[in-house]
């Protein structure tokens, strides 16, 4: 009965996989034409056996995530493992996601630096070799709103391309909604925000209401976890790691149909609920295991060559979590493409 039960499951969400992909051809614009929206994937950076950098397999990483639907690239940040990497390897890790994606899709660079020097340093780098865009977190050793204030509008001052304020509370300064909202009042070209910290879901609320249009896009992280709480509140996407970006772009396709509740809520659609509860599996597991998590599906899919992570990003890993990953995927495949 619980086999029967599976196997009809399964066959609905691949019912639901035409249907989005039926609707992403009605959706889809070019990145000329729109404010940032969707899913924009985190590629990770993969490193040969002996710890060195590996351009040809990120070159993969970065074409499938594309070819898997993604709207947008970002890196390199927190999912690919960018505190490991030297100044060198940053800068390389970006000048490839650039040419890759090659005006495809926009590019977002990540250039949180452990000071403002630093920040300025690489944001002028990312402009220079064609990013679309910037996102930057704060240091927890940040200590007040005024600082935080300081460190975005001396990127401001440097660069001419739009900025994302990164809010993650785990690995950088928690900011808060007033902050956020000051810092997109104040300057001309911090019109995006990333949001990650605990009760993502009010700070969104709390920035849409108060700014509305002005903040021209809003993404979740957090590997799309809240993703359905985050849409119903007025996000414009999500950030997720992009070892499963055909599925996730699917789940986006289903949710965003512009309906609106009596209160202007965005409605969760069946669709993109039940696409996103069997996703829900890999979310939790992913939650305990991050990075480590997303080379070894990566691997799997025949993306990069090894699944080799950097401390401090490396997380125990044995035979019985390779099963359990590998029953997750199992239950996933009717999903991706």
């Amino acid at each position: 009965m619980v086999r029967a039960h599976y196997w009809q499951s399964t066959v609905y969400l691949i019912l639901l996989l035409e249907w989005s992909v039926i609707e992403l051809d009605k959706v889809e614009l070019s990145k000329e034409l729109r404010d940032p929206r969707g899913v924009f994937s985190i590629p990770v950076t993969p490193f040969k056996e002996n710890g060195a950098l590996d351009l040809v397999s990120l070159r993969r990483c970065i074409e499938f995530c594309i070819e898997k639907g993604s709207h947008g690239i970002v890196l390199p940040v927190n999912a690919s493992e960018v505190s490991t990497l030297t100044d060198v390897e940053r800068d390389a890790v970006m000048k490839e996601g650039v040419q890759v994606v090659d005006n495809a899709v926009p590019f977002v660079a990540g250039i949180t630096g452990s000071s403002i020097e630093q920040s300025i340093e690489r944001a002028k780098v990312a402009e220079d070799i064609g990013a679309d865009s910037l996102m930057a977190m704060p240091s927890n050793r940040i200590q007040s709103a005024q600082m935080v204030c300081d460190y975005f509008g001396s990127i401001s001052d440097a660069v001419q391309i739009p900025i994302w304020i990164q809010n993650n509370d785990k690995q950088g300064k928690l900011i808060s909604s007033e902050t956020i909202i000051s810092l997109i009042n104040d300057f001309d070209n911090i019109i995006y925000l990333k949001e990650e910290s605990a009760f993502a879901g009010h700070v969104i609320s709390s920035v849409v209401q108060a700014l509305g249009r002005k903040c021209k896009s809003i993404m979740g992280g957090m590997g799309g976890r809240y993703l359905l709480d985050e849409y119903r509140r007025g996000s414009s996407g999500t950030m997720p790691a992009g070892h499963f970006t055909d599925i996730v772009v699917n789940i986006w396709n289903a949710l965003d149909t512009n309906k609106k509740d009596k209160s202007g809520n965005n409605i969760i659609s069946d669709q993109g609920r039940i696409l996103w509860e069997a996703l829900l599996p890999s979310l939790n597991f992913e939650n305990q295991f991050g990075v480590t998590a997303y080379k070894w599906v990566f691997w799997k899919r025949g993306i990069i060559d090894t699944p080799k992570t950097r401390l401090p990003s490396s997380k125990p890993f044995d035979k019985l979590d390779s099963l359990e990953m590998e029953k997750i995927m199992d239950r996933l495949s009717p999903l991706m493409t």
